[in-house]
């Protein structure tokens, strides 16, 4: 225990050591120092800092993916040996894929007991969208609109997360997305700014909570910084090229608003912006992020991503790439094993300030003290709380009411839904109405197959109606566990008889269909974005023989669903909802919960009109001029409008929107009041939206923006006036500069239930 104990001295006392001199201080001087500075974390960091050699420091930038069962041997031989050694050296600042508390016991009791410094290592993990008990994906979760909602989420996840001796998460995901052939869409919060920043807060304040020290709060990561979610075609990790009015009004704010929450840590991005990777971009994590925003934590890289700054032929080999990170800003280096093995000479050489390096290790050394790390390295590692948090009570109730708010009810003619309880014969029909590993969705590396409650295990609660479950068709055969690919081209139809029987002897059939859980996420992009395999033809073929549907979607994108827009009666946005799906589906189908959630993405008619989105540009010619005329911004054989716009969504009642007004109280400020009325026959909740647009502008604005939101609950018939306040953060913009301006001029303001909302007004600021 000799240096865990020389280390958990020096937390205290190096200060005084580098202050005073170690030999030559004298007690008043230790007294003195003791007392007025021994809280101050710049101190106890500049203090190690100062004891550390060039290759423990560069150590603290590296990052090993877990790369050995640390219950059984040492490895002895190849790259596990060495990485080994290097652990042993104190080379690791961190690691990552290493979970549970027996396993990140073992390699932290190397790091802290048999390293020269002992200092602690931070354990990373994609802990996304829940550890073992999983919510429904942040794309879902942004469906709520429900801010507190997400927050409990990311809070149920970090506290599970911790208990199992993690300390670090990579999330939240705050890219920007109007593509949905990106699978990574299901990681996000959609396509607006304004409702995404919000929401990167919420997830921010969930994971690392008020007190970062806590053993049941996580660091959280902000990635990818920045523009990965606007990869060319929708194809994972292709090009971005975006001008300078998007890059500060669309894809930053997500990510200063992060920064503002107090996020500890960024992730950069894979692709590349303006000819540069955002791994060398010293623009983005220098410029903007460390001097112009402040950011005080660290910047690790994406997996591999200095590596792949060859392959984007930028760097010609890894040492000239382990330059180009350092010098642009990115502070620990994430499996390309670029800094362990170059810095050291590119510092000797002169290539590289040791300044720079300083800077990178005071960085990391700072938040592992804002964890508590140094205080006791084992803090997060109580085996009797893993097995009480872990699947707890607390835990499956917040995911259950996180997966009821994120469900979208997108169409209900002739009141098919919510379904009656007794008397009715049911016809469930669909592969993933009886898949338990689907609905946990990508990103859940953690969850064990099999541990959702699915569709049918959640209607089966109701025991009034006659339910009979048939499979139909496969949604994918073979393999379906991550990283393997899952065939969408599944094609066997011998299915289809007995579900159309099914259907025939039905009141109402529930189809549950769209894609798997694991065919959205990281790699997972489509240039199709239907349903997979055959499940078009077998919805076809059931409306044939029962036409008394409800559709269910599984999905972690938005799909183009537009024949059954136009022959379905009753359609259900389901998403991939987590471990509590089936039984948050239900309570929905069953009408014990009134959907309230709001679409975070626009629904294309076709994958023709992708990437869609609501906020977009104007245009030169942006109607119809007249009859016969086509020289106008459209398609010749889809019309602009997208099949379900940003902020839809329907409710078992109804809502109406009426007395609009604004009152211009300064430059600075506008008051915009509206009346919500329930108009139908049952309780429910209404996401209120308020869109704005700045009418001309030195720089075009697009044609609306949301900029104010409020969820209300009312009874039937009743009213409520919901108030609004605009200030300058919503009247403004970036310029090209980056500069935030307001500028003078005509408003109109939009509220309603969608961003099609009709009821309008128009203001002067002056």
């Amino acid at each position: 225990m000799k240096n865990f104990l020389i280390i958990m001295i020096s937390s205290s006392i190096l200060t005084v050591l580098v202050s005073c001199g170690e030999a030559n201080a004298s007690s008043s001087d230790h007294k003195t120092i003791y007392t007025k500075e021994v809280d101050s974390i710049e101190l106890k960091v500049n203090a190690l800092l100062a004891r550390m050699t060039l290759e423990e420091k560069i150590g603290q930038m590296n990052q090993y993916n877990g790369f050995w069962d640390v219950t059984g041997p040492v490895p002895s031989e190849g790259d596990a040996a060495n990485k080994y050694e290097h652990l042993k050296k104190g080379w690791v600042g961190s690691m990552l894929n290493v979970r549970g508390v027996k396993e990140v016991r073992e390699v932290q009791k190397i790091a802290v007991e048999e390293t020269r410094l002992g200092i602690p290592l931070i354990i990373g993990f994609d802990v996304i969208h829940g550890y073992k008990t999983i919510s429904p994906i942040p794309l879902a979760e942004a469906a709520s609109w429900d801010l507190d909602a997400i927050k409990l989420s990311a809070q149920v996840a970090a506290e599970e997360a911790a208990a199992s001796g993690i300390n670090w998460t990579f999330a939240p995901m705050v890219d920007i997305s109007r593509d949905a052939r990106w699978g990574r869409v299901m990681e996000g919060a959609g396509e607006d700014p304004y409702l995404a920043s919000l929401i990167a807060v919420a997830r921010v304040e969930g994971f690392q909570g008020n007190d970062l020290s806590l053993a049941n709060t996580i660091a959280a990561c902000a990635k990818h910084f920045v523009g990965y979610g606007f990869a060319e075609s929708g194809r994972d990790y292709n090009t971005v090229d975006v001008g300078t009015s998007t890059l500060y009004n669309v894809l930053l704010p997500p990510f200063k608003a992060a920064k503002d929450a107090g996020v500890r840590t960024f992730m950069n991005a894979f692709n590349e912006l303006n000819g540069i990777p955002a791994t060398g971009s010293s623009f983005l994590q220098r410029d903007i992020l460390k001097k112009e925003w402040d950011f005080q934590g660290f910047m690790v890289t994406d997996w591999g991503s200095i590596n792949e700054m060859i392959a984007h032929r930028y760097a010609e080999n890894r040492r000239q790439a382990a330059e180009f990170a350092i010098i642009a800003g990115a502070d620990m280096d994430m499996e390309s094993y670029a800094y362990v093995s170059e810095l050291a000479s590119l510092v000797n050489e002169g290539r590289v300030d040791e300044s720079l390096i300083d800077d990178a290790v005071k960085r990391i050394l700072r938040v592992k003290y804002e964890l508590g790390l140094f205080d006791d390295p084992y803090r997060y590692l109580n085996e009797t709380v893993e097995k009480d948090v872990i699947g707890s009570k607390r835990s499956q109730d917040a995911v259950l009411d996180m997966a009821k708010k994120s469900i979208v009810l997108l169409k209900n003619e002739n009141n098919l839904l919510p379904l009656k309880k007794n008397g009715q014969k049911i016809a469930l029909i669909g592969a993933l109405a009886n898949d338990k590993t689907s609905p946990l969705g990508s990103w859940r590396i953690a969850a064990d197959d099999g541990t959702a409650v699915s569709v049918l295990e959640g209607m089966q609660a109701y025991k009034g109606n006659t339910l009979t479950f048939e499979k139909g068709a496969d949604v994918v055969t073979g393999e379906t566990l991550f990283p393997k690919e899952l065939t969408i081209n599944v094609s066997d139809k011998s299915g289809f008889a007995t579900a159309v029987k099914a259907a025939k002897n039905a009141d109402v059939v529930v189809m549950v269909l769209g894609e798997h859980g694991l065919h959205s996420g990281e790699g997972r992009s489509r240039s199709e974005i239907g349903m997979t395999g055959v499940q078009q033809e077998l919805l076809e073929t059931v409306y044939k023989a029962n036409k008394n549907i409800v559709l269910v979607l599984n999905n972690g994108r938005p799909l183009t669903i537009e024949w059954a827009d136009e022959h379905i009666p009753a359609i259900v946005e389901g998403w991939h909802l987590g471990t509590q799906s089936g039984h948050a589906i239900a309570q929905v189908l069953y009408g014990d919960y009134n959907p309230s959630g709001k679409l975070p993405m626009t629904f294309p008619k076709n994958v023709g009109q992708v990437p869609i989105y609501y906020n977009h540009k104007s245009t030169g010619r942006p109607l119809d001029p007249g009859q016969g005329e086509v020289f106008w911004s459209h398609y010749t054989d889809v019309s602009n409008a997208p099949l379900y716009p940003f902020g839809y969504g329907l409710s078992y009642t109804s809502f109406g929107y009426s007395d609009l007004k604004v009152d211009v109280v300064s430059k600075d400020k506008v008051t915009v009041s509206v009346k919500l009325t329930n108009t139908g026959e049952v309780k429910g909740k209404e996401v209120a939206q308020l869109y704005l647009r700045d009418e001309f502008a030195s720089v075009t604005r697009p044609v609306r923006e949301l900029k104010g939101f409020e969820m209300v609950e009312l009874n039937p018939k009743e009213s409520k006036i919901i108030k609004f306040t605009l200030s300058q953060a919503e009247l403004g913009f970036y310029d090209n500069n980056g500069k935030f301006i307001v500028e003078p001029g005509s408003f109109s303001v939009f509220v309603g239930g969608s961003s099609d909302a009709t009821l309008t007004s128009k203001f002067e600021l002056k």
